[in-house]
């Protein structure tokens, strides 16, 4: 398989996954993670955006969960669960409201059936908006999320608008042209 330059750079800086590029960019445009920052990750397999996390801010706090298993990264606390059952992972809903970030690269298995996946994707974005929107700082959060382009995306977008004080979309650069994701930015809960 032909590696395009940004899976060759992010081997070469030794991260996990060319995904780390699209986080980085958006963090940089939004100013969205500070030091001592408590992130979580929805979605983190194989670790790449919490990896990022902890090598742009090492004093942060990083909550990984996801469904497939993640090798180990230091300093972030990973729980190979499914993102429906995030209320019961004490460690993660003892901080509802303490979160100033949360991530999502999730996407759900594709059936190649197009109004399926589009539902199936927007179902997920929903879940996991309102899972955001339970863990994040009233006063600071952000939150970060990919998603596709497809006939509910401004219906996401609105969900969104509704939730936050400011909402962005990015299309990154490590994106690749070809791929039908993007990106959306919330900041502000409401």
């Amino acid at each position: 398989m032909h590696a395009d330059s940004w899976a060759l750079k992010a081997k070469k800086l030794g991260f996990r996954s060319r995904a780390v590029f699209k986080l980085e960019e958006i963090l940089t445009k939004t100013k969205a993670l500070k030091n001592n920052s408590f992130v979580l990750d929805i979605g983190s397999a194989p670790g790449g955006w919490s990896e990022l996390i902890k090598a742009m801010t090492p004093s942060s706090h990083v909550y990984a969960i996801d469904l497939l298993p993640m090798d180990p990264i230091n300093g972030v606390m990973f729980f190979q669960e499914d993102i429906m059952d995030i209320d019961e992972i004490k460690e993660i809903s003892s901080l509802k409201s303490k979160f100033n970030l949360v991530i999502s690269d999730l996407a759900p298995n594709l059936t190649g059936i197009r109004a399926v996946d589009e539902e199936n994707i927007f179902d997920l974005n929903i879940f996991t908006l309102k899972a955001a929107l339970n863990y994040l700082s009233k006063s600071n959060g952000s939150f970060i999320i990919k998603t596709f382009q497809n006939s509910l995306l401004k219906k996401l977008r609105t969900e969104m608008e509704k939730s936050f004080h400011l909402v962005q979309t990015y299309k990154p650069a490590a994106s690749k042209s070809k791929s039908g994701e993007i990106y959306l930015y919330g900041e502000g809960p409401l």
